[in-house]
């Protein structure tokens, strides 16, 4: 059982349309933390081009990474992130900065992210990039410390789930690195 009183950082995430902000909130509420969301990190450059349809690269999200990093460092009394952390080195270089750090993977099917997507019009990630993000999702159900929920479930059942988990699960052990 996990001490009540030993900090929490989460990372509520998945592609486009999964629920990340709404379950973030819930999360964040539920567990008495503050709720960082990530978007409102992303450099006016990369709104711009998410905003006309353009995926964002690598080299696009590596400086919104740092600073997503900067953040999980600068609440080490815990904090829920929503985040799409959609690579394998993505996540790792979050879980760098916040060691212990657990994900939610918010999983749907493509179809069912762009009717999703498409039910928000005013959003800044048009339907037409639902697509690159499920080409770029690397499975993190393998990974340490993630929890893999079916996102269509009620939002309800989704914030119990996280709750229980991170009340009854240790937080991933630290990692050594090898070199």
């Amino acid at each position: 059982m996990k001490n009540l009183s030993d900090p929490t950082s989460l990372v509520v995430m998945g592609v486009a349309g999964c629920g990340k902000s709404s379950l973030g909130q819930q999360c964040a509420e539920a567990l008495r933390l503050p709720l960082l969301e990530g978007d409102d990190f992303h450099s006016a450059s990369n709104v711009a081009k998410m905003r006309s349809g353009t995926p964002l690269s690598d080299d696009d999200r590596a400086a919104w990474l740092d600073t997503l990093a900067a953040q999980l460092q600068a609440h080490p009394q815990g904090v829920v992130l929503t985040c799409s952390a959609l690579k394998r080195r993505y996540r790792e270089r979050l879980r760098a900065a916040a060691p212990g750090l657990r994900f939610v993977f918010l999983d749907l099917t493509q179809e069912q992210a762009r009717e999703r997507v498409a039910a928000r019009p005013a959003h800044l990630f048009p339907v037409s990039l639902v697509a690159s993000q499920f080409a770029a999702l690397e499975d993190p159900r393998l990974e340490p410390g993630v929890l893999h929920l079916d996102a269509t479930l009620p939002l309800k059942d989704l914030g119990s789930a996280v709750v229980r988990w991170v009340h009854s699960a240790p937080a991933p052990a630290i990692l050594e690195s090898r070199s």
